[in-house]
């Protein structure tokens, strides 16, 4: 548990907000290896230009899996990895409801564990 004071968690404050996204990504790393059959991965590319917050493989397919707490949920680093390796499918993992679009589909946080 992160013992954070639920005050902490439910009103804005400093520290919650530096370590939101740091919170988001721990808590979809727990689920995909509570939930799922996946173990995933941490790719980063040379000179640190893009990182992928989490890789999964399926088969013969890699997954690239980038996790946003906040609203602004621009993903360059999904969309720089998804046209350098193509992938079949890429995710985007977000507060925001379930939407394919054309290059990638956004999923919900709570629905993680479905992948």
């Amino acid at each position: 548990m992160s013992e954070l004071d639920a005050k902490t968690l439910l009103e804005k404050n400093d520290l919650f907000v530096e370590f939101k996204g740091a919170l988001t990504e721990q808590y979809v790393l727990q689920q995909l290896v509570s939930y799922t059959e996946y173990t995933p991965y941490y790719y980063g590319s040379e000179k640190a230009r893009y990182e992928q917050d989490f890789l999964l493989q399926k088969d013969k397919d890699i997954i690239p899996i980038e996790v946003k707490a906040e609203g602004n949920i621009r993903s360059q680093s999904l969309k720089a990895f998804k046209d350098k390796y193509n992938p079949k499918l890429s995710v985007r993992l977000s507060a925001l409801d379930y939407k394919d679009q054309e290059w990638m589909v956004n999923i919900p946080l709570y629905a993680v564990c479905n992948l």
